[in-house]
């Protein structure tokens, strides 16, 4: 998904390159800054994601929001109606969300919230934070006991394919307007409670392990995204 993402974002920015240089040659004369331009910054990653990202509600939801500011940009109506449409949206959306999510509440989710529970009481984790700035945490053959993650406006790699594991493990993940990226040994199971509001989490794992050991993931948070993978080149 990732490649996808880089790949329509490098033929979007090339193409503005070719608009841009084309209008100083003379060759075409084509007006980027047109009124609502900046609404362009909302639709386009909203319409990339709602096609490459497992969570559509939250990306359908700004993409339709970029599209009502991009009309009243152009005098469809007034930005005071539109503003009142986009609450609306998000009020309505986070509605859904809750609604499905406690319909639909994950099969691992009381499993995770135990484990959760009970690796507190050990106070062993590795706490990593992120807020407005990244952080990468490599595991070198250095034995895994827990982590808690929390990236705010943020993001945060950790990377646990060279870690050693001597029984299973917790993770307690926090994101918002953020990002965190787990890879996990091949050989690891995985087991995810997700509570995320314009978010989500997703699982890239190429199969599923049935290993010996396994981590718990509970991740929680607004606008941001867990990402769990195998995949990548070894530090």
């Amino acid at each position: 998904m990732k490649q996808i993402k880089s790949t329509v974002w490098g033929i979007a920015i090339i193409a503005l390159g070719i608009i841009f240089g084309g209008n100083a040659l003379g060759i075409f004369d084509i007006n980027v800054f047109f009124d609502g331009w900046w609404t362009l910054f909302i639709i386009i990653p909203s319409l990339i994601a709602l096609f490459t990202d497992k969570d559509k509600l939250m990306n359908l939801i700004f993409l339709l929001a970029g599209v009502i500011f991009l009309l009243a940009a152009q005098n469809v109506f007034s930005y005071e109606v539109a503003s009142k449409i986009v609450l609306a949206l998000a009020l309505i959306g986070i509605g859904v969300s809750i609604i499905v999510r406690g319909f639909f509440r994950g099969k691992n989710n009381k499993e995770v919230e135990q484990k959760v529970h009970d690796a507190k009481e050990e106070r062993k984790t590795d706490v990593q934070t992120a807020i407005f700035s990244g952080n990468d945490r490599v595991y070198k053959n250095e034995t895994f006991s827990g982590a808690n993650l929390t990236a705010v406006f943020g993001g945060i790699n950790l990377d646990l394919r060279n870690a050693k594991f001597t029984k299973d493990t917790t993770i307690k993940a926090f994101c918002l307007f953020g990002g965190i990226d787990i890879k996990v040994p091949e050989d690891i199971q995985v087991k995810i409670k997700s509570g995320f509001i314009f978010g989500g989490t997703s699982d890239e794992r190429k199969n599923e392990a049935t290993g010996k050991y396994t981590i718990y993931i509970d991740a929680t948070g607004g606008f941001g995204g867990l990402e769990i993978s195998d995949k990548g080149d070894k530090k």
